[in-house]
């Protein structure tokens, strides 16, 4: 299967040691509101990032394209898939599709999806997001979206039993105000937003910012609006030939965090994993072979 092509930001985060001060001053502009920075004309998004023209010209050449318009259509199509539902997924993969069993297909995608992830992590990025989720001084609050809760679901069961403080808020938006309504600083906010991205938990994570609460997004490539109030946001690339997107990369990034998490209070975790197995063994939960 051929390479999906860079977006935008995959190739700022390429091409940053070589830019200049400036052009890293309208990088980190558009990075940091993106990739709507980037989809006005050239005089208006150098003055918003306070840069000249010429140096947005000279950057986006660095990135490869031929010239400003180019690179203004291409924030346009990543903008469109952002929220194209799977009829329109279907449609793209389809027309591009090549030859051999979907099967190959299939396994070449999601190893692509894998390889892009984890290329992508900061692992600095990573190490801080962990120390959070194991930190249990606050309290860890977890949610998913209408195809993400199950990931939040995983997320909460691997939690609970590492640490105390855990809580796996609803689906439904009607109850959040609540859990909001204990929310201090110091808190966390684990959040699975991927497109096409859902308005109630953008609101949620913007509540629970106002208070103090780090929130820690995983989403897609395209990156999930909440992103803007996020102390961390990791991309997991998603694309498969198939009218949804995988979840595979995602869950592969969460079980990473799961197990950093782990052994960040190995001695802590040890201590409730055996507690737990003692009450397993005491309800009878599981069978016994010896």
């Amino acid at each position: 299967m051929t390479k999906p092509p860079a977006t935008v930001r995959e190739l700022i985060r390429e091409q940053y040691a070589s830019l200049t001060q400036a052009e890293r001053k309208f990088a980190n502009a558009l990075l940091a509101n993106y990739p709507a920075a980037g989809l006005a004309s050239i005089t208006i998004v150098a003055a918003n990032a306070e840069v000249s023209t010429p140096t947005v010209a000279r950057m986006v050449q660095k990135l490869g394209f031929k010239g400003y318009p180019q690179f203004h259509q291409a924030l346009l199509k990543e903008l469109e898939a952002k929220g194209s539902g799977p009829t329109q997924r279907r449609a793209n993969w389809a027309s591009e599709a090549p030859e051999g069993h979907l099967l190959n297909r299939f396994a070449q995608a999601v190893t692509d999806n894998l390889s892009q992830t984890f290329s992508n992590v900061d692992s600095e990025q990573f190490d801080a997001a962990v120390r959070q989720l194991a930190n249990t001084e606050g309290r860890l609050y977890v949610v998913g979206g209408r195809i993400t809760r199950a990931l939040a679901d995983y997320a909460f069961t691997h939690f609970q039993a590492i640490r105390q403080r855990v809580t796996h808020m609803t689906s439904s938006s009607a109850t959040w105000p609540h859990y909001v309504l204990d929310m201090v600083e110091g808190d966390t906010l684990l959040m699975f937003d991927v497109r096409r991205y859902e308005t109630n938990l953008q609101r949620l994570a913007e509540l629970a910012s106002e208070r103090g609460v780090k929130v820690i997004l995983i989403t897609d490539q395209w990156s999930s609006p909440i992103g803007s109030v996020a102390a961390h946001t990791f991309n997991c690339w998603v694309e498969i030939p198939s009218a949804w997107d995988s979840n595979i990369s995602t869950m592969m990034l969460l079980e990473a965090m799961i197990s950093a998490a782990q052994e960040e209070r190995w001695d802590e975790t040890r201590a409730r994993y055996e507690k737990l197995d003692t009450i397993f063994d005491t309800t009878r939960l599981f069978r016994k072979f010896t």
